[in-house]
Formats: C-alpha cells, sequence, structure tokens
C-alpha cells in the first residue's frame, strides 16, 4: 500500500495533515522536493526516516522542552485510519494541537549557505556582526539564532532580525524561543557529535499548548537539518550532507528550470534513499527498521 486514500484537510511538500478535532495526525510522505518544486518521483521510506528520527530527537530532548507527540503507535490511530496502518506504521505521529509561533527558529553552528552570503557581503548574519577572517563552512563563535517568517506553501522564508521577532510575538516569547532554540541545538550538536555528525544547522518550531511553549513539527531531520561528517569536515569547502543533496546536483546538472522537473533516474532516488537512512543510523545508534 503507497497511500491513504482519505484526503488531508492540509497539506505541505512532503506532509498531509489531518485534523481530528482535539488532536491533529502527521503523516510523512516519501515525496521530496526541490527548488520549489514537489517533484514527481518519490524517495523510498524518506517519510518514514524523518518521523522516527524526529521522534528520537523529541525523547532525547524531552528534559529540555516539552513536545507535541501524543502517539507513533499503530494501535492509537482512529478507526478510520486503521486500514491503512501498514502504509502509516513508522510514518505517523498523533499530535496536540499548539498554537503555532510564526517564526522559523533557525540556529547556525557553522557558516555556509545563505548566512555565508551575507557574510561575504557585510560582514553580518541577520544583522549579526562576526568576526573577520570566516569562510565556506568555518565553525562560528557561537552558535547563532537567526530567524525567519514562515512562508506560506510555495512562497519564501525570509530572515528577521531579533527586534523584528520581539515585534512579532513579543519580547517574552522572543526571548524564550531563542533561549530554548539555542539550548535544545546545543544538547542535539553534542549527541551528534559524539556519533560523528556535525549539525551545521537547522530550524525548529514552537507552539503553546495550555500556556506552556512546546517543541513541534519535525525536529533535525536531513529535510530541516545540514548534517556534515565529521570525519571529512574540512573548512574553507562546501560539505557532503546527508539530505537531498543527490537530487539537487542532478537537476542542476540536467534541467534549466524551465517547466516542471523531469523525472530522477533511479540511482540517484536509490542514493538519496540511502543517504537518508544512514543519517538516521549515525544519530540514533540503530538499525533502521525498513
Amino acid at each position: 500500500m503507497s497511500g491513504i486514500e482519505l484526503k488531508p484537510d492540509a497539506q505541505g511538500k512532503v506532509r498531509d495533515l489531518y485534523d481530528l478535532g482535539d488532536k491533529l495526525l502527521l503523516v510523512a510522505t516519501d515525496r521530496i522536493s526541490a527548488f520549489d518544486y514537489v517533484l514527481e518521483d518519490e524517495i523510498p521510506y524518506k517519510g518514514k526516516v524523518l518521523t522516527q528520527l524526529s521522534r528520537f530527537w523529541f525523547d532525547l530532548l524531552a528534559d529540555i522542552v516539552d513536545n507535541h507527540v501524543i502517539s507513533t503507535d499503530v494501535a492509537d490511530l482512529p478507526d478510520e485510519f486503521k486500514p491503512y496502518e501498514e502504509y502509516l506504521d513508522g510514518r505517523f505521529m498523533l499530535v496536540r494541537k499548539a498554537q503555532m509561533y510564526p517564526v522559523e527558529c533557525i540556529v547556525r553552528g557553522y557558516l555556509t549557505g545563505s548566512g555565508l552570503a551575507s557574510y561575504r557581503k557585510n560582514g553580518t548574519v541577520c544583522g549579526i556582526q562576526l568576526p573577520e577572517g570566516l569562510t565556506e563552512s568555518s565553525k562560528l563563535p557561537t552558535a547563532l539564532f537567526t530567524p525567519s517568517t514562515k512562508a506560506e506553501i510555495g512562497g519564501h522564508d525570509e530572515n528577521i532580525s531579533f527586534d523584528t521577532t520581539v515585534d512579532l510575538v513579543g519580547e517574552q516569547a522572543a526571548t524564550t524561543l531563542r533561549d530554548l532554540t539555542l539550548a535544545v541545538y546545543e544538547k542535539a550538536a553534542d549527541h551528534a557529535a559524539q556519533q560523528g555528525i556535525i549539525i551545521a544547522d537547522t530550524k525548529f518550531e514552537f507552539g503553546v499548548v495550555d500556556g506552556k511553549v512546546i517543541l513541534a513539527d519535525e525536529v533535525l531531520t536531513p529535510d530541516s537539518s545540514r548534517f556534515w561528517a565529521a570525519a571529512t569536515y574540512r573548512e574553507g569547502e562546501v560539505q557532503p550532507s546527508f539530505d537531498k543533496q543527490f537530487v539537487r546536483n542532478w537537476l542542476n546538472a540536467n534541467w534549466d528550470r524551465s517547466g516542471n522537473p523531469p523525472h530522477l533516474p533511479e540511482d540517484v532516488v536509490q542514493k538519496t534513499s540511502e543517504k537518508y537512512i544512514q543519517a538516521y543510523e549515525l544519530i540514533t545508534g540503530t538499525s533502521f527498521q525498513k
């Protein structure tokens, strides 16, 4: 079985969301997006990796911040989803509804991507002044909280300053989000380092349930983070990462960005699936159960 016949109440690039009244059912599909397109080809096991890796991190980080997870056990699925147990097993989360903050809580431990582009332009990342002499993949003196707005589906997030975050959510909430983001990142990065993985940057989403700030959505997956292998890390170079790099590279070489993206070759699909599974196994220290 490759899906659910029930129509979701909302749909992102990867996840389908079902509104169950007082809670939500989040289903991670095997869809993959690149350059703001959802590709026609799916990546085997991707949704299961995202869900099970998120669940691992939620459990590990529970002493820092509570989260929205109620259950990932098929025994707790509502009756209308029981016919799809085989497909859903390992790829769904039954979660509490939260009042979500309109901010992506991004944290950067290393300089790369849009942060590096900004630094090369004016020596700052999201308005934060950095020392001279940094380069591609440099470790930052301290991890940076660099929030962004949440774009509508199909849109682009926009980097914002801490002051703008205060304007959006208030000073107390902005301070809480910053402090939690940095604390969660520090603990996660310490764990990953012990497993030979560098978390270069990642993003979190927080919400409020019963007046309490909780961690929600997905957490520290290859879709929301840059994971690098510590053994091959070299400052000054672009690092290979455990994500959809194979997909982006192939599309860059074989598509001029006009019209819809072409179908992916089977070897690109397979290598991407293997990278996701490898990330899960390295971080958790356990075998991925297909």
